[in-house]
């Protein structure tokens, strides 16, 4: 087989739920090896029937009595039926092989498969369903069906099988056969007369998806709202006999309630976006009224302090307007440690001490509630850094914070090229206010762990940093999913 046959049988595997559907048995795709034997190269069980098949039969050889019936159809071209033994059946099952061609090339047999007929005769959705199957199935030896393109109005993501609805139409466009779950739609939309000898159309019904596929020969999937509240969802397949079109089958679903659902998030997304943003502009309004009061304040230390206040109050911020920009209460932390490391270097550094950031790696998504005090935590670390790492240093400086996220735990690294820490450092007994804040976040909010300890050689060449000197890591571990506290 080529590319082109292979496309044939994927697009025949990609409709054959309905057919299998329609004529309430087993399909089973065989092909021809060179060594004479029969492989199934595809199964698929009704939703309407129950299977006569527990196992799965892909990859298995046909076996003695299913060859004969096989290579018939193969050589002949034609469609036969026959009864085989199967194994693991008490009774023999009946098999009807349809040879499945693309042009004047046989590419493989379906088979129906079914187990013993019953004594009761079929009622009319059961006859209505086989002739349409019977339909499909001459379409299929004709190399008409699958349809080698499929052109789709509006895109859904709302499969429709039989059991949703059934509408059969003659050459003409009029109604010939209605399946009670389709009647039942169609009162829905309040339309209660009898279809039967009707156009969709002069029943009140929407026939643009029917038109399209009459007029192309080919199936067309469309999704419209028929009334305000009621959406449906309408898939039209033209029946043709060696050519032409012959009829039609409609098969449609009410999904209002999925779309009502999805309009209910849509808005409560919008909503949610919204507040972020809100807040985000309150917080930037905070963030104006404190750097109002500290230029009208004297003292260093209380200027120093309304400064802290104002980039931590920043820091929240930015995590809620990256927040309001997203579709979900997950953030990209990457996007926010970015602009973070760019805020630290604009307002942070001096010129006289310059001081260069760098994020690697990738954080992952995060929620808020992880993302939001993370943030803080990282504000401070590049604040310690840029008051204690390089001190009176007058050569450039080097930063560099390194994301790890395996989904089960985050792993933030901040490296940098400074003085290292003070001999008797320990963070436990830390009183600064900026790394009490960074304790406190990490191990009671974020349920973490932190480290900080003086950076090796081997630490600053991981982190692409050009120095021997010293150094200082600090060192984040925190879970991907933490309960609010």
């Amino acid at each position: 087989m080529d590319r082109e046959d292979l496309n044939h049988l994927q697009r025949l595997v990609g409709d054959w739920g309905m057919l299998a559907d329609f004529c309430f048995a087993d399909l089973l795709l065989y092909a021809p090896t060179t060594d004479g034997r029969w492989i199934v190269l595809g199964q698929v069980r009704p939703a309407t029937n129950q299977t006569l098949y527990l196992a799965d039969w892909v990859g298995a050889w046909a076996n003695e009595s299913e060859r004969p019936l096989l290579a018939d159809v193969w050589q002949r071209g034609a469609s036969a039926e026959s009864e085989v033994q199967v194994e693991g059946l008490p009774d023999v099952a009946h098999m009807r092989a349809i040879p499945v061609r693309r042009g004047d090339k046989m590419l493989a047999v379906l088979t129906r498969e079914w187990g013993s007929r019953s004594g009761r005769q079929p009622g009319e959705l059961e006859r209505t369903y086989l002739s349409i199957f019977d339909r499909f199935a001459a379409m299929i030896e004709d190399g008409a069906f699958p349809f080698p393109g499929e052109r789709q109005s509006s895109t859904t993501g709302a499969g429709v099988r039989v059991g949703d609805g059934v509408v059969v139409l003659d050459a003409d466009a009029r109604v010939q056969y209605a399946s009670p779950n389709a009647v039942s739609a169609l009162h829905r939309i309040g339309i209660n007369a009898n279809a039967v000898g009707l156009r969709l159309a002069e029943l009140g019904f929407n026939d643009a998806p029917v038109r399209a596929a009459f007029d192309g020969r080919e199936p067309v999937l469309d999704e419209f709202d028929q009334t305000p509240e009621i959406t449906l969802v309408t898939q039209c397949y033209p029946l043709l006999a060696k050519g032409e079109l012959t009829g039609g089958v409609v098969l449609l679903r009410d999904i209002s309630e999925l779309r009502r659902r999805d309009r209910v998030i849509l808005s409560r997304d919008a909503t949610i976006r919204e507040i972020h943003h809100r807040v985000k502009n309150n917080l930037q309004t905070i963030s104006s009224l404190l750097r109002l009061q500290g230029r009208r304040l004297a003292a260093p230390e209380a200027k120093a302090a309304i400064n802290e206040s104002v980039r931590r109050i920043r820091t929240i911020a930015l995590v809620h307007e990256t927040l309001s920009r997203e579709a979900s209460e997950d953030v990209a932390f990457t996007d926010i440690v970015r602009p973070l490391a760019r805020l630290a270097e604009e307002s942070l550094q001096s010129p006289d001490r310059p001081v260069r950031f760098r994020v690697q790696g990738d954080g992952g998504r995060l929620p808020a509630i992880t993302a939001t005090p993370l943030s803080v935590v990282l504000t401070e670390l590049f604040q310690n850094a840029v008051d204690h790492a390089f001190g009176e240093r007058r050569s450039a400086g080097n930063v560099v914070v390194e994301l790890t996220n395996d989904r089960v735990a985050l792993t933030v690294r901040v490296t940098d090229d400074g003085a290292g820490l003070p001999a008797g450092f320990a963070l436990e007994s830390a009183t600064g206010l900026g790394l009490s804040i960074v304790r406190t976040l990490v191990t009671t909010e974020l349920a973490g762990t932190i480290q900080m300890r003086d950076a090796a050689p081997a630490d600053l060449a991981r982190a692409g940093i050009s120095s021997e000197g010293t150094g200082t890591v600090v060192e984040l571990t925190v879970p991907v999913e933490v309960e609010a506290r």
